[in-house]
């Protein structure tokens, strides 16, 4: 095998790629990347048994072939080599030579025959959607995934298609996350599946701010996603997820409408005292037209306030200052509202303007009578 290839695009297609590896392993390859050259471009593999990303770069190929290298030793080679190019060879006894102007280096690789083949999807229903809509969707709910293995279903977020709209659902047992966003073909069939939280990091990582189209091919065992000149295919989580239209509350006794940001920073603000080794919930008083926020811990006490509109008739609710922050954050709006019932049933978060683009639900803490 010989190429020639741009130096910075061969070196973002093997960062790509090597998401997908392990980092340590007692099989080596699956340390590796996978290289194939083919007529006028180079297939770049990674694949870790769960999650596989191929991607593709244009090259002047002057002979087929392939070759198996590790994977972090291979990317800090490209990335400190000089020059524009970079050409790699291999001889038959799959020594790589990787060369560019006075910079030369030899390192042994792996035959390809011993590289785990990538699962075959049975295709069955495809999806398209926007790229840039795809990866705020994925960043707006993905930190809500769990990483409780015992309910393995929910280290995963839910996709659901319908009424032309694609819908994203994220629980870890303690609060949800929903994204919803109207799609290109409107006569996509119905569908649910759930996709892993770690195979969507990647997925986001991936995505750029572009209008290029995601297409996502389902199997029944596997998803892949298709961005651009690169792959990811991923198992699909099986088990029942979460029935979230049965958890969210139906009725709320107080609708609070608040500026999204000014909440947040007071939030932050008498969130300074709490630490993870100082675990203390932020309690939250909602009067007419004000909320009035307290948290106290071994460090001290903090309080503040915040304008709204509506009269929470003094409710006070407890909530993880973490979880709080990280929901109002995701929101895609300037302006909330947040519906609540009583200090021990959850939070709801949804847009000021009533439309059904996201909802973020928040269970509470209990608040301690002391001290707060």
């Amino acid at each position: 095998m010989k190429f020639t290839c741009e130096k910075l695009i061969l070196q973002n297609a093997i960062m790509t790629s090597s998401r997908a590896t392990v980092a340590k392993s007692p099989i080596p390859l699956l340390e590796g990347l996978l290289l194939e050259a083919s007529e006028d471009s180079i297939s770049i593999k990674g694949y870790d048994l769960k999650t596989g990303i191929v991607t593709n770069v244009p090259a002047e190929v002057e002979k087929k072939g392939g070759i198996v290298l590790n994977a972090r030793l291979f990317c800090e080679i490209i990335r400190k080599m000089p020059g524009q190019y970079i050409t790699i060879s291999v001889n038959s006894g799959y020594v790589a030579s990787i060369s560019s102007e006075m910079s030369e280096f030899e390192i042994i690789g792996f035959p390809t025959s011993d590289y785990p083949e990538l699962p075959i999807v049975d295709e069955q229903d495809k999806i398209e959607i926007g790229q840039t809509i795809l990866k705020k969707m994925i960043s707006q709910t993905n930190f809500a995934v769990s990483d409780n293995e015992s309910r393995p279903i929910h280290t995963g977020a839910l996709f659901e298609t319908g009424d032309g709209e694609l819908t994203i659902v994220a629980v870890d047992g303690y609060r949800l996350a929903l994204r919803r966003e109207p799609m290109d073909n409107k006569n996509t069939s119905e569908l649910s599946f759930v996709v892993p939280g770690a195979a969507l990091t990647e997925v986001e990582r991936i995505l750029s701010e572009g209008e290029d189209v995601v297409t996502l091919t389902l199997g029944s065992k596997h998803i892949i996603f298709k961005i651009e000149d690169t792959i990811l295919i991923s198992r699909r989580l099986e088990g029942e997820f979460l029935n979230y239209k049965n958890s969210v509350p139906a009725q709320a006794k107080y609708r609070i409408k608040v500026e999204k940001d000014e909440f947040i920073s007071a939030v932050e603000r008498v969130s300074l005292i709490i630490s993870d080794k100082m675990k203390s919930p932020v309690k939250c008083i909602f009067e007419d037209g004000l909320i009035k926020l307290y948290s106290a811990s071994a460090l001290g006490k903090a309080s503040d306030e915040c304008a709204v509109s509506g009269d929470g008739e003094g409710l006070e609710i407890g909530f993880n200052d973490k979880y709080l922050i990280e929901a109002l954050k995701a929101a895609p709006a300037d302006d909330i509202t947040i519906e609540l019932n009583s200090g021990v049933t959850p939070c709801v978060i949804s847009p000021a303007d009533e439309t059904n683009s996201f909802l973020y639900m928040i269970l509470p803490v209990r608040l301690k009578a002391e001290g707060m």
